[in-house]
C-alpha cells in the first residue's frame, strides 16, 4: 500500500479532489491524508468528499484561533470523523490561556496532530516543551521539518531533528522538489542534481519506521510533479536498505492515520 500523507483539495483554493485522484490513479497510491489549508476552518467540503470515496482518504481538519471554544469544536470535528488537526508549532487559541491544552485534547480524542513550520519553529524549546507534555499525542512533523532549499550547516534542521528523541514524534518527507532546486534544463529523464543530504540526517534521527511520504500536492505540481514526488523518495538511496521504503511509503502512514 502507497498513502499520501500530505495533500490538499478544495473548492476556493487549489484544485478539486478529483484532480487529486486522478493523480493518485496514475501513480498507484492507494490512500491520501488530506490536509486543509492555511485560513479555511470550514472543513465540511473535505468531509462531504472523503464520505464519497470509503476508506481511501483521512481528513485533517483545522480549528480557528478565535474560536470561542477551541476544545469543543475540536470534540465536535473528531465526532464528524477528523483523523487530525493541523497546528502550528507555535500556534496560539484566543480562548486557551495555555496551547498546550488542545494538543493534548487531540490526543484524548484519538486525533493525530499535522504540525505546520519552518526549522527554526520545530527546533524551539517551546515546541519540544509541547512534545515532552503531550506524550499520548501523535504529533508528525510537516515537510521535513519545513527545512525547505537551503545550504549547510543545517542547524536548525538538526535542532529540528532533536524532536525524534520524542517517541510520540514522526516526520513527513516531501518530494526532492521541496529541497532541491529545479535544473535549469528539464532533461528528457526526471533527476534532480546536488541533492542535498537532508533525507539522510532524518533518516538517522528517526528511523524509516517514522518517515512518511507526502506529497504536498498540487503544489508539487509546479516543481516536479505528482509521480516525481513519489518517485523521488521511492528511488532515493537513504531508503534502499530492508524494508525501508515499504515504511516510508505506506506502512509508517497506515500505523500512525489508521489506514
Amino acid at each position: 500500500m502507497i498513502i499520501d500523507t500530505h495533500c490538499h483539495a478544495g473548492k476556493n483554493w487549489f484544485l478539486p479532489i478529483e484532480s487529486l485522484e486522478f493523480e493518485m490513479n496514475q501513480a498507484g497510491v492507494d490512500g491520501a491524508v488530506l490536509i486543509q489549508h492555511g485560513g479555511t476552518y470550514d472543513n465540511d467540503y473535505l468531509f462531504d468528499e472523503a464520505a464519497k470515496r470509503g476508506d481511501r482518504f483521512k481528513v485533517v481538519v483545522m480549528v480557528d484561533p478565535a474560536d470561542p471554544d477551541p476544545l469543543g469544536t475540536l470534540e465536535t470535528l473528531a465526532e464528524q470523523g477528523a483523523a487530525g488537526v493541523r497546528i502550528a508549532p507555535d500556534g496560539a487559541f484566543n480562548a486557551l490561556p495555555d496551547v498546550t491544552d488542545i494538543w493534548r485534547k487531540a490526543g484524548s480524542l484519538g486525533l493525530v496532530i499535522s504540525s505546520i513550520g519552518d526549522d527554526k519553529r520545530f527546533a524551539s524549546d517551546s515546541f519540544k516543551r509541547i512534545i515532552d507534555d503531550c506524550p499520548d499525542t501523535q504529533i508528525v512533523i510537516e515537510h521535513l521539518a519545513g527545512v525547505g532549499i537551503t545550504d549547510a550547516p543545517y542547524t536548525d534542521y538538526e535542532s529540528a531533528l532533536e524532536c525524534a528523541q520524542r517517541p510520540n514524534t514522526t516526520i513527513k518527507v516531501p518530494g526532492l522538489g521541496e529541497i532541491t532546486s529545479r535544473p535549469p534544463i528539464l532533461l528528457p529523464d526526471f533527476r534532480f542534481d546536488n541533492i542535498p543530504p537532508l533525507f539522510e540526517m532524518a533518516h538517522e534521527a528517526f528511523g524509516a519506521d517514522r518517515m512518511m511520504w507526502g506529497s504536498d500536492y498540487p503544489p508539487s505540481a509546479g516543481r516536479e510533479g505528482y509521480g516525481n514526488s513519489l518517485e523521488g523518495v521511492r528511488s532515493h538511496p537513504a531508503f534502499a536498505n530492508g524494508d525501508d521504503i515499504d515504511w516510508v511509503l505506506g506502512k509508517t502512514a497506515a500505523r500512525v492515520w489508521g489506514f
